[in-house]
C-alpha cells in the first residue's frame, strides 16, 4: 500500500499556498489560535480630518505587531464641510469590503490551483445624507445599498471564476459584518 502523498502546492497569484494550507491545518487542530483582535487608534486632527494608526493586534495566543505602523486619514470633501485631505470614513468602508473580497479571491484561487491574470472590482455605496444631517428620521444614517461588481480573468472556465467570487463573499469578514451586523459599544472618557 502506497502512502497518500499529494504534490506540494507551489505559491500562486502571489499567495504562499503552502503557508495558507499549513495555517488552515494548524488552526483546525487548535481552534483557540483562531481568536484575533485587530485595533485602530484614531486621533482628531482638525475639522472633519482624523487619522487612524494600526500597529498592534492580538492573534494566535499572543500580542503581535505589523511590520510597521499603518496610517489612514479620513476627511470629508469641501461640499460636506471638510478639507478633502483624505477619503471619507464611508469610502474606507467600501475599501475594506473591496480589499477583503479581493484577498479572498486571490487565496481561494491559489488554493484551487487557478492562475489569475486580472481581477478588478468596483464597490459603489448609495447614501442619503438627510439621515446623517438629522433632517429625516425616516432615512438611515448609513448606506442604503452597496453594489460590488467583479471583472475576473484566469486559466479556468467562467463558472469556476464565478465560484471564486461566490466563495470569497461567503468567507469575507467585512461582508459578514456589513450584512449581518455586529454589536458595537461606545465608551466615553471626558477630561475637563
Amino acid at each position: 500500500m502506497q502512502p497518500n502523498t499529494k504534490p506540494a502546492r507551489l505559491p500562486l497569484n502571489g499567495i504562499d499556498t503552502p503557508n495558507l494550507f499549513a495555517t488552515i491545518d494548524f488552526v483546525a487542530g487548535q481552534p483557540e489560535m483562531a481568536k484575533f483582535q485587530f485595533r485602530a487608534r484614531n486621533e482628531w486632527i482638525g475639522g472633519t480630518h482624523s487619522q487612524s494608526t494600526m500597529l498592534g493586534f492580538h492573534g494566535a495566543g499572543q500580542e503581535l505587531k505589523h511590520v510597521k505602523a499603518y496610517v489612514a486619514d479620513s476627511d470629508h470633501p469641501g461640499i460636506l464641510c471638510g478639507d478633502d485631505t483624505a477619503p471619507t470614513p464611508v469610502e474606507w468602508l467600501l475599501h475594506g469590503l473591496a480589499g477583503c473580497l479581493m484577498a479572498g479571491v486571490a487565496n481561494i484561487a491559489a488554493a484551487r490551483g487557478i492562475k489569475l491574470t486580472k481581477v478588478q472590482c468596483s464597490v459603489d455605496g448609495d447614501i442619503d445624507l438627510r439621515g446623517i444631517l438629522g433632517i429625516s428620521d425616516e432615512v438611515r444614517n448609513g448606506f442604503q445599498n452597496i453594489a460590488v461588481a467583479f471583472d475576473i480573468e484566469g486559466d479556468a472556465p467562467a463558472e469556476k471564476l464565478e465560484q471564486l467570487v461566490d466563495q470569497a463573499r461567503a468567507r469575507s469578514a467585512v461582508f459578514d459584518v456589513l450584512t449581518n451586523g455586529v454589536p458595537v459599544s461606545v465608551g466615553i472618557k471626558t477630561i475637563q
